[in-house]
């Protein structure tokens, strides 16, 4: 019964900060499922930060599939709030911020399919479910 308690503490906890940081059900929803993971992998977990996902937008990282990639700024910017170009290509990114681009992180699939194949190239392994909400509470303030 306690477990359950501090479970759903923790849940409403992140629930709150993720509706204060973004208005979109569809991402609350997101961050609820990652807290949810997170908390499962670690019991320690209390919640998502938006310091922890600046340090892993800015990088720089190693051990990333692709050289060029050692963080996500390498091709979304400094300014996630800016248009980012893709590193090989050149091709137009979309910002990245919630601020400038509301539909980020609002499509699960479409979030899942970018951290595969994005914490590969950058990290060089997948992310956890507390990169990924912290990634997007981050995202969220910007």
């Amino acid at each position: 019964m306690r477990l359950l308690l501090v479970l759903a503490a923790v849940a409403a906890t992140t629930t709150g900060v993720a509706l204060a940081a973004t208005a979109d059900p569809n991402r609350t929803k997101i961050l609820d499922g990652y807290a949810a993971e997170a908390k499962k992998a670690d019991p320690s977990f209390t919640g998502f930060s938006a310091d922890r996902g600046q340090e892993l937008y800015l990088g720089p990282h190693s051990g990333g599939k692709v050289a060029e990639t050692r963080a996500c700024a390498s091709c979304h910017t400094q300014n996630p709030a800016g248009p980012g170009r893709h590193y090989r290509t050149g091709r137009a990114i979309e910002p990245m911020a919630i601020s400038a681009n509301p539909k980020r992180f609002t499509d699960p699939a479409e979030g899942e399919k970018r951290f595969e194949r994005d914490c590969v190239n950058v990290l060089g392994r997948a992310c956890t479910a507390r990169e990924k909400g912290d990634f997007i509470t981050f995202l969220a303030g910007q």
